[in-house]
């Protein structure tokens, strides 16, 4: 029987990663989700839990050597852990900025850099790396974030061409709004101004609005499985709205996009 292929999915307790863990084990895959807490993680049927923080090297080094020694390899992985801040850049301190890119920029580093080693050494592997539509565009009041997903794309396409001698390849997964509770449990900046309260509130409303109708997590999971699985392209924007923005912020002259994306967020 052929080897199964051996998938590390970060950050499966909820939402996306939960449910594109749960794909690639129905596609027979071997696969690992990670969790910070496994006392607090509810169990996910074909999957292997294993915890890690991706804000702690130690953490992220045990989880995937563990992994390596129950597995013997990694074929895939899945940087998808991340975590949300709303709040103007002006509200936003230095050290909330940095804890937002700690798990969103460095976490994903810690990860690529603990599994490298070990597809080199195997001479394959994929990485996908969830970024967002706003790693390509701006999002006032959730300016750090974009911040945050403009690095992860800078990093992973130059990563690419660094690792593709070795047969490893390295792919972007943009994604626009999901129906998942990662807007609603996104963390405040602490020191609101009160001369954004009125700008950051019709953007907070425009947000719920366009998480209620956006697709559900399965979707988006299935391009993320695609994006591993299959044929390499350095981005894949799902259907819908995220390969719409991606077309239009290519082909649209830069005035009307610019326009256009400010009434998207309730700012005329």
């Amino acid at each position: 029987m052929s080897k199964s292929i051996v998938v590390v999915v970060t950050g499966v307790s909820s939402g996306i990663g939960r449910v594109t863990a749960e794909k690639f084990a129905k596609l027979g895959c071997r696969v690992f989700g990670t969790v910070r807490s496994i006392a607090r993680a509810t169990p996910l049927p074909g999957v292997e839990l294993v915890e890690m923080d991706v804000r702690d090297d130690a953490s992220v080094q045990r989880a995937v050597q563990f992994i390596i020694g129950q597995a013997g390899s990694v074929d895939v992985l899945v940087n998808n852990a991340g975590v949300n801040l709303i709040g103007a850049v002006e509200e936003t301190t230095l050290s909330e900025a940095a804890s937002l890119f700690d798990t969103n920029v460095f976490g994903m580093l810690r990860t690529t850099q603990a599994v490298l080693p070990h597809m080199r050494a195997q001479g394959y592997g994929r990485i996908v790396n969830i970024s967002s539509v706003l790693g390509f565009l701006p999002a006032p009041y959730m300016g750090l974030y974009s911040a945050s997903k403009h690095a992860v794309e800078g990093l992973s396409e130059t990563l690419d061409h660094e690792v593709r001698q070795f047969g490893i390849r390295v792919t972007l997964v943009e994604p626009a709004h999901t129906r998942t509770r990662f807007e609603a449990s996104s963390a405040q900046a602490k020191s609101k101004i009160a001369d954004y309260d009125r700008e950051r509130e019709i953007v907070s409303r425009a947000f719920a609005a366009n998480v209620n109708d956006a697709p559900e997590p399965s979707d988006l999971a299935d391009t993320i499985v695609e994006a591993a699985l299959g044929c390499w392209y350095m981005r894949r924007t799902p259907a819908g709205r995220a390969s719409l923005l991606s077309k239009l912020r290519r082909f649209v002259p830069a005035s009307f996009f610019d326009a256009s994306l400010r009434k998207s967020f309730g700012l005329g």
